[in-house]
């Protein structure tokens, strides 16, 4: 069977800077190239990240070695053509030759990513499709389904490859087969496997305007020895597997989370396909490491049991169906030594907020935050949706006194509250009518329709910040702008909620209060509408101020003058 080298292999599929139609590479051209490569190109979003911490990064930093302190991070971040001549003639390109075997998809004795001779004790396998996310397999397939188990999906070895990653990152959890010599196996199966470490996250990646600044950008500073060695240096690896910490950086980045096996089979035109699998449990992470770079923190109350009086550390998951601008709170908060705060940044984003500070990157550096996650269900068994989204992220906000840093985050808010305002018209609508107010986790509730509305201006407003900078002009200029097109939004959701009511609204429905004995409340179409309105103008204060100021200049300049006829209908009581 001929082999499939990485290294050498068109598998990764990348854009060209400026434009022009992806091209394939291998892992060494890549590098080379890196400065003039735009990004990965991926078939499912959530193999970027996976590409990037389980081949490339670790690549990277294992023959180059990481940024030992933020000078040096910045100096190599700031390089327009790329890796140095000397990086890769002296560190890179033989550091991949030195290790090409490694590399190698099919190696019958260390198989990249895998064990060599993973079996069942039936010798059963499965198909390929046990390794895409995307593709419905075992329990998940659906009745009506064009395709089932039986029937088999040919990978491509680039395809295996990248499917191959994705599994020891994003995996599901629950139940998995048994394999030989794997000894905590029982009744032919493992229990209690937990999702890929990224599974646990919310994953966050910086990107920049070519692959090789992305790739420094995730490079956090780290000294020598807490990297460790990635997992091509560790194996040939063994069915066996237990919980264990990570070993430094590299072990992380390069976890094995499952042991895997690709078949691979020479098609009818002799090419190398993919069809069956074998997939079993693997290393169990304990705990998430708190050098974790690519996800932001939440501070949680201690566990009852626990000794300790300080809050838990834990990783922010992403919300399923909510803009990554929503979650600004999170991204933009500083690192704290100290654990007062609900929220702290990803360690990469607040090294770039350092680097800006001291002026190794400019402020209106076109930074781009990508946001990943999976979402799970039956007990993350199967795959329910994925979370992907791209904001562009002015390096100011990421200074918590600036004025950028404020306005995003009120921003942020203020689009929230729009959003339950609606929400709660709704309710008052709808129960004046004699129904019941939407509930919150069924249906679509209006306040998500304005959300969706409301996206295209956060994003056009956090690319504005961008180039604006500290001119505090041009931020208020851009604050209020937001505030009148956010008003005019939410006024279009709430008219149509306003114009589909029925007639009994404008009665109105009296009902008693919850929890209130003896106490009720009159809801109706009018009582319902002026709370809205009240509530819009404390949401978007600076717009509701210059509509007042508005109304009272031209009350000014139509009130009549001792020596002029009022004006027609002056004395018409509205």
């Amino acid at each position: 069977m001929p082999g499939y080298n990485l290294v050498d292999e068109p598998w990764l599929t990348v854009r060209p800077v400026g434009g022009g139609p992806p091209v394939k590479l291998g892992i060494a051209e890549a590098l080379a190239r890196a400065h003039e490569l735009e990004g990965l190109v991926v078939e499912f979003s959530t193999q970027l990240p996976a590409v990037l911490r389980q081949v490339l990064l670790p690549v990277v930093a294992d023959a180059t070695g990481a940024p030992q302190d933020l000078q040096e991070k910045g100096e190599r971040l700031t390089r327009e053509s790329g890796f140095t001549k000397d990086e890769l003639d002296k560190k890179l390109l033989p550091y991949l030759d030195e290790h090409r075997a490694k590399f190698d998809l099919f190696d019958p004795e260390a198989p990249f990513g895998q064990v060599a001779g993973l079996r069942t004790a039936k010798g059963e396998t499965k198909g390929s499709a046990a390794l895409v996310a995307t593709a419905a397999s075992g329990n998940n397939v659906p009745l009506f389904a064009s395709r089932t188990d039986a029937d088999p999906l040919d990978l491509t070895p680039a395809q295996a490859a990248h499917w191959l990653v994705h599994a020891h990152c994003w995996d599901t959890a629950a139940i998995k087969t048994g394999v030989v010599g794997d000894d905590q196996v029982k009744a032919g199966k493992t229990t209690g496997n937990p999702t890929g470490p990224l599974g646990q996250l919310g994953v966050i990646v910086p990107t920049g305007r070519t692959l090789y600044e992305t790739l420094l950008l995730n490079l956090p500073v780290t000294p020598p020895d807490i990297l460790g060695i990635p997992q091509w240096l560790r194996g040939p690896h063994k069915p066996t597997w237990r919980p264990r910490k990570a070993d430094g950086l590299l072990d992380l980045w390069t976890w094995q989370a499952r042991r895997i096996r690709l078949i691979p089979h020479q098609d009818e035109t002799g090419q190398l396909r993919v069809a069956r699998v074998v997939i079993s449990a693997g290393d169990r992470l304990m705990p998430m490491p708190e050098q974790e770079p690519h996800t932001a923190w939440t501070f949680t109350a201690p566990a009852r049991k626990s000794t300790s009086p300080l809050p838990e550390r834990r990783p922010r998951r992403h919300t399923q169906g909510k803009a990554a601008w929503r979650g600004l709170e999170a991204i933009l908060a500083p690192t704290r030594q100290s654990s007062d705060g609900a929220f702290e940044t990803s360690i990469l984003l607040d090294q770039v907020s350092a680097l800006q500070e001291d002026d190794q990157l400019p402020a209106d550096y076109p930074l781009q935050v990508e946001t990943f996650g999976m979402v799970y269900g039956t007990q993350s068994s199967v795959v329910e949706d994925v979370i992907h989204d791209a904001i562009p992220l002015p390096l100011l906000a990421l200074h918590q006194d600036s004025e950028a840093h404020q306005l995003l985050l009120d921003v942020a808010e203020q689009a929230e509250r729009l959003a339950q305002a609606v929400n709660n018209l709704s309710a008052d609508l709808r129960r004046a009518g004699g129904t019941d107010p939407i509930p919150w986790d069924k249906g679509q509730r209006p306040g998500e329709l304005l959300l969706h509305t409301l996206d295209p201006l956060v994003r056009r407003l956090l690319a504005g910040v961008r180039t604006a900078g500290t001119d505090e002009d041009v931020l208020g200029q851009g604050r209020f702008a937001w505030e009148q097109l956010a008003h005019r939004h939410a006024w279009d959701v709430a008219n149509t909620l306003l114009l589909a009511a029925p007639a009994a609204t404008f009665g109105g429905r009296t009902l008693d209060q919850p929890g209130k004995a003896g106490k009720t409340q009159t809801y109706r179409l009018g009582t319902a509408g002026a709370n809205f309105r009240q509530k819009v103008n404390e949401i978007l204060p600076r717009h509701a101020d210059a509509v007042r100021e508005a109304a009272a200049a031209q009350a000014a300049a139509t009130v009549p003058t001792p020596d002029s006829d009022p004006a027609p209908g002056a004395d018409f009581d509205y």
